[in-house]
């Protein structure tokens, strides 16, 4: 019976999501509607889709399974300073990027998508970074889009006892649907009833566990024992430090942070939205939303291993997946025909944070195709109608990579976002940055840095990360940088004409 609830909640969830996507399908004349919903995205719906699409799948089943294993490997630790890091990092892109990114954008030409805007920026005529920009959005946002499809199989498996390969075909079939059909409007609105979800169900669940187990003195002193530790958690516990994590594992942590910069998914939120003066407002509600979220969800894994050891056995909890210690809570937690429902919502919650970021990517990586790539390759037979449609076409093909790559049951949702987060955070992240600030910056600067940082992260991930134990996105995240300065320097100034661009553009963001 509660199974049929909970199917029930999250079908007629799904019929509104695909009745969004009819919806603004009808409204999407151009590129520009497509692709940023026309530049006139409202302050709440710009904040809540940003974050939305931010955290994913991840921060209801990553990071409390990173919280889940206690102290072992510092996992504790390990989560509290990702969300230390991302919390610092969602402030800082916000203030320096966010209205920057906002004007010049549709100062330089109008741009619609990020490599367009950094071709633009510097009057690229070789088209390489639009173009190398591009192949590096498509190959870690399908790294990224597979993990939300495994996320996504992961819930329908854990509550439906649906086969893992059919429920990621399930999962991917919905996503694309509404993405294909709505395109920016239809992911940024769904964005935003999708983070109100996900707020209300990681703030709640943890509570409702810790009601169950008589008190947080109780739930933190039970999680503890689990631990073998003497006493409750305490500053050694819950930072590493004195635990054997060190200032540079620290460090690397918390560098996630850094990763915001580059995040085209987030980005293009920032060049969607109405007026640059929502900008503020907007970052109000971000910030909020973000670290409410974060800390809750690191508190999730901690009570939620506690909670669990109250109804499995020693045996079961040894074994349990940590990732979908979300799911074990609920299906635990509420029972009856009433809790059912609120069960289900809470379920579905796990469904819009995968929703809200999958969506984006594809819509993003349909854009590098069709705008970055297909116009490149046809150049005047790619009109706006036609544009449309190629990036469509792009949506499902994206989507059935993904899905290949997600097939594996025993993918690390939390390991495949943060490969994607450190490519896109290196690769961009330094170049979009120093665009925006840096007049002598120029299109060879742009491309070594957007290669440079792609690549660290490729190389750094596979042959280095063995022998150094530092997070991907910190080294290549310098190395980009550098690459910018130095090259900028060794390389011919921009022309006036970019000069006076800039010049104009900083003119304007001071008065």
């Amino acid at each position: 019976m509660e199974q049929v609830i909970h199917a029930v909640v999250l079908g007629l969830y799904l019929s509104v999501m695909l009745a969004i996507g009819i919806y603004f399908y009808r409204r999407n004349k151009s590129q520009t509607d497509y692709f940023l919903g026309g530049r006139n995205l409202n302050f709440w719906v710009t904040s809540m889709s940003a974050q939305a699409s931010d955290m994913s799948g991840w921060l209801l089943m990553g990071l409390p399974g990173t919280a889940f294993i206690l102290t072992y490997n510092n996992g504790m630790a390990e989560a509290l300073w990702t969300a230390i890091g991302l919390s610092i990092g969602t402030y800082l892109n916000w203030l320096f990027l966010a209205k920057r990114l906002r004007n010049y954008s549709e100062k330089a030409g109008n741009s619609i998508t990020i490599p367009t805007f950094l071709e633009n920026r510097f009057r690229d005529k070789t088209h390489l970074i639009r173009t190398i920009a591009a192949f590096f959005i498509i190959i870690f946002f399908l790294i990224y889009t597979a993990a939300q499809f495994s996320a996504g199989a992961k819930l329908f498996n854990a509550v439906f006892g649906i086969d893992y390969q059919l429920a990621l075909i399930i999962g991917a079939l919905v996503i694309v649907s509404y993405t294909f059909l709505g395109g920016f409007s239809a992911v940024c609105w769904t964005d935003l009833i999708q983070g109100i979800l996900m707020f209300f169900a990681i703030v709640l669940l943890p509570l409702f566990a810790v009601f169950k187990l008589g008190g947080a003195v109780e739930t933190f002193d039970l999680a503890a024992a689990l631990d073998n530790a003497t006493e409750s958690f305490g500053f050694r516990e819950w930072t590493g430090i004195g635990n054997g994590l060190g200032v540079l594992s620290i460090i690397s942590i918390a560098a996630w942070g850094l990763g915001y910069f580059g995040q085209p998914h987030i980005l293009s939120r920032f060049m969607g939205i109405r007026q640059a003066k929502h900008i503020k407002p907007a970052r109000r509600i971000a910030m909020v939303w973000v670290i409410v979220t974060l800390f809750a969800a690191v508190i999730l894994g901690v009570i939620g291993k506690a909670y669990i050891s109250t109804v499995v056995s020693a045996e079961e909890l040894a074994t349990m997946d940590g990732e979908r210690i979300f799911i074990y809570m609920t299906q635990n937690l509420l029972k009856g025909p009433f809790a059912a429902i609120l069960a289900g919502l809470l379920l579905t919650a796990i469904l819009a944070a995968i929703m809200s970021t999958a969506d984006s990517q594809l819509l993003v990586t349909s854009s590098a195709i069709s705008e970055d790539i297909g116009k490149k390759l046809f150049g005047n037979k790619v009109n706006d109608k036609n544009a449309i449609w190629i990036s469509r076409a792009s949506v499902l093909i994206i989507a059935v990579i993904a899905v290949l790559i997600a097939s594996d049951p025993n993918s690390s949702v939390f390991d495949l976002v943060s490969y994607a987060w450190a490519g896109f955070g290196a690769a961009f992240g330094p170049a979009i940055l120093i665009s925006l600030y840096w007049k002598r910056m120029n299109w060879q600067g742009a491309l070594a840095g957007i290669l440079s940082g792609g690549l660290t992260v490729l190389i750094w991930r596979n042959f280095i990360k063995e022998f150094i134990n530092l997070y991907e996105l910190l080294p290549a995240f310098v190395v980009s940088a550098i690459c910018i300065v130095v090259v900028s320097i060794l390389t011919s100034e921009p022309g006036e004409e970019i000069e006076k661009e800039f010049d104009e553009f900083i003119k304007a963001e001071t008065e």
